[in-house]
């Protein structure tokens, strides 16, 4: 019999986060204090438990399409500088307390600009409030990395611009493309220049793909745009055929299994859009165990009111995971960070192997 994991052991074990959107892991006071302060009318309630319960109801809707239009009110109190760095800093904060020790935290910067502010300037303010909470983590005695990955919008036409930021600004607080928002209707072939100009400058980049969509989305992320990373990847499930008793994959799954391209997976997200219909039978699990290169994320807090601690209770719960698998999924995150080679393992042996070994890892 396997005892399950106690929240002791899974509040301590160090956690790496690849899929965390900015704009979907505000504080709901946060919201509040921004929308009071810039005349913002529209939120659905100004008391902070309210307002936090409606946005789970709100992104429980069972579609992706619906799921997205919550963000409106994200996005419209983060249009100054100083409300950037604020959600910025905060968010670091809140990832170090739930036991992250590295996080690529996304965001779209064209979201951003409608009260004037450039590009750079949303850039520079988000990566400006990320070091101000790692300082404050680190005086706190909690050891946290935290990188951006710049998207653009997949029914927009940006990015090819948003690209080159990534190039002008890695090494400087970025390490990653993006390119987020609804899947269908919008393949990530429209974005190809985007990725070629990226592989030729040497950055790296992810693709939101088989969230909403099928294994076609996958197939085209990864053949023919050459994704290093798939947010997401629910879908690859369908390349699966379990009829016989055994898996027997298809060529696209048995591709990415080969590679070891990584699945940032969202559990409670995809529960919410649609994509799982509950924890004990949500993708990763069984992915996992045919050797996928699995993560746990979080993909947006406010809308699934959730934490790495709660994604990976659930998980762990739901596949009677020990703490050999946490250990396994923390060392995937690390090792499919887009960061050298030398800093992954720098993190993992001194962050990662270590404190886990403590809690009893093999």
């Amino acid at each position: 019999m396997t005892l399950l994991l106690s929240s002791e052991v899974i509040a301590r074990a160090p956690k790496v986060l690849l899929h965390d959107h900015l704009d979907g892991g505000l504080r709901p006071q946060t919201m509040i204090d921004h929308a009071l302060a810039s005349g913002y009318t529209k939120l659905p309630s100004y008391n902070p438990d309210e307002l936090a319960t409606w946005f789970v109801n709100a992104c429980s809707s069972g579609t992706l399409e619906l799921y997205l239009e919550t963000f409106e009110h994200t996005i419209s109190v983060m249009q100054t500088k100083e409300e950037i760095e604020r959600v910025a800093r905060e968010c670091v904060l809140d990832l170090a307390a739930d036991g992250v020790v590295y996080a690529e935290v996304r965001g779209a910067p064209e979201l951003f600009t409608r009260k004037g502010l450039t590009l750079d300037q949303v850039i520079e303010a988000t990566v400006e409030g990320h070091k101000q909470g790692m300082a404050e983590a680190k005086t706190a005695g909690r050891e946290i990395r935290v990188e951006v990955l710049l998207c653009a919008l997949r029914q927009n036409n940006l990015s090819d611009e948003v690209a080159t930021k990534v190039v002008k600004y890695k090494g400087r607080g970025v390490v990653g493309f993006d390119i987020a928002g609804p899947e269908a209707g919008f393949p990530p072939t429209d974005h190809i220049k985007a990725f070629d100009y990226l592989r030729s400058n040497g950055a790296h980049f992810t693709i939101h793909a088989g969230e909403a969509f099928g294994v076609e989305s996958i197939e085209l992320a990864v053949r023919d745009c050459h994704a290093e990373r798939i947010g997401h990847g629910i879908r690859l499930i369908d390349d699966i055929d379990f009829s016989s008793g055994t898996a027997v994959l298809g060529s696209l799954a048995q591709e990415i299994l080969d590679r070891q391209i990584c699945l940032e997976m969202a559990p409670t997200s995809n529960l919410q859009t649609g994509g799982a219909a509950s924890y004990e039978t949500h993708q990763i699990g069984v992915m996992k165990k045919l050797g996928f290169n699995v993560t746990i994320n979080t993909d947006n807090r406010l809308m699934s009111a959730t934490s790495m601690i709660r994604e990976v209770t659930e998980i762990s719960r739901g596949y009677s995971w020990t703490i050999d698998d946490l250990h396994d999924v923390a060392r995937n995150g690390i090792m499919s960070a887009f960061i050298s080679e030398d800093e992954k393992q720098d993190i993992y042996k001194n962050q990662i192997k270590a404190r886990f070994t403590d809690l009893g890892a093999k």
